[in-house]
């Protein structure tokens, strides 16, 4: 019997022949042996809150790899992609990051339809999404699956933080606006669901919801005027937020009346707001200069001050905790197979610069909390006083209501 000799060259050269360059490329990877991870998100739609935290991620990414990388010495490679603020732009961007830039799973989006989106596409590839910023319940309740974890606390969460912090003001009647997709509506049922529950003889006099980014500052203003509400429900956030903060002021709608608002607290949409800040609104958000524990908090500040010359965001302190999670991750399970990484996940604790943090198995949702408290301008720019910070353990949807609902 003649004896075949089969070399490295002769398998690549075969293979070139029947078109295999997606393989060669994954042996390119390998042997450079960095992990790649693929991020996507609306850098360009929502450059306020995405830029902050992809510098923040690029930093955490150069510490890690200074400090030997993951997995006993593998570099951190996060391979950045614009998501197009689309669905189907989204969905495309994830596949091309598997299949042309072979990473070993995703993570990111901002809009909660396009993390519904990319939930449902890492289903059907049984790839790991990890969901940093996509506020929806329904990405780790009725629309959950096995593949898809979410990091930032839920709207439910941060709702009924807010309904926890007004509810003693004891206010009967409320309007809602709200932007008219996913993330609003869904904003919109808590806060019926929470305070109805936390206020007898709650009720609503007028909801209004504009088209996300096409706001009618002077009609939506007129209409809340003429319900006459003794209290208003914002989850306006981004370019809607200042023209409606403006003229709203203008018009005296906040004269008298409590306000309470997801997300207004935040840097990214507190800084645009500058003098015309409104006083008192019961929000959530980031009063980064204020946070001294855990003490690691200050030193990422510090770092991201002194490497961008920039203040750090919301973002910003998403997008550290994320990488760092990703590292801890790795570190723990040695591995890439989804099914490894899908394991470790589930229960897995973290210690980060916002304190202590669960990935909770039952519904794929982190424990990491909000800051609670009032804006204020202290000078000529907004602020928040009278904060605290909620850890998000003690506001997740009950373990009944998560079995009631999760197919998967």
């Amino acid at each position: 019997m003649s004896r075949i000799s089969v070399t490295r060259r002769t398998v690549i050269g075969g293979l070139a022949a029947v078109g295999a360059s997606p393989y060669l490329s994954r042996i390119s990877k390998a042997q450079s042996g960095a992990v790649r991870i693929g991020e996507l998100n609306s850098y360009s739609r929502m450059a306020a809150f995405a830029v902050p935290y992809r510098n923040a991620m690029q930093l955490a990414m150069e510490e890690i790899n200074a400090r030997g990388g993951v997995m006993g010495g593998r570099p951190l490679d996060i391979v950045f992609r614009d998501d197009g603020a689309t669905p189907g732009d989204a969905v495309r961007v994830a596949e091309e990051l598997l299949t042309r830039e072979n990473v070993s799973f995703i993570m990111g989006t901002f809009l909660s339809n396009i993390g519904l989106a990319v939930a449902d596409f890492a289903n059907q590839r049984k790839t790991l999404f990890l969901a940093t910023e996509p506020l929806t319940d329904a990405i780790t309740m009725a629309q959950g699956n096995p593949y898809t974890f979410r990091v930032r606390p839920s709207t439910y969460m941060q709702t009924k933080m807010l309904v926890e912090a007004a509810k003693g003001k004891n206010i009967k009647r409320w309007a809602i606006v709200a932007p008219n997709y996913e993330y609003g509506q869904s904003a919109a049922a808590n806060f019926k669901k929470l305070m109805g529950a936390a206020v007898p003889g709650f009720e609503i006099a007028t909801e209004q919801f504009p088209a996300l980014g096409k706001l009618d500052a002077g009609a939506t203003v007129g209409a809340l005027a003429q319900a006459k509400p003794d209290g208003i429900f914002n989850v306006l956030f981004g370019g809607d937020l200042t023209p409606f903060v403006r003229e709203g002021n203008t018009r005296g709608l906040f004269e008298s009346r409590t306000v309470v608002s997801l997300l207004t607290g935040e840097p990214e949409y507190m800084i645009p707001l500058g003098e015309e800040t409104p006083e008192g609104w019961i929000v959530t958000g980031y009063p980064w200069q204020e946070i001294t524990t855990p003490p690691s908090h200050k030193a990422f500040a510090d770092a991201y001050q002194k490497k961008f010359s920039d203040t750090p965001r919301l973002g910003s302190l998403l997008g550290y905790v994320v990488v760092y999670m990703v590292k801890d991750l790795l570190d723990k399970v040695k591995s890439t197979e989804t099914d490894k990484l899908v394991a470790g996940l589930k229960d897995m604790k973290f210690d980060t610069i916002s304190g202590p943090v669960t990935m909770r198995g039952l519904d794929h949702q982190s424990t990491l909390g909000a800051w609670v408290g009032e804006t204020t301008l202290k000078g000529k720019v907004g602020a928040m006083k009278n904060w605290k910070y909620a850890d998000g353990a003690d506001y997740m949807f009950p373990p009944e209501e998560v079995k009631a609902v999760r197919k998967a």
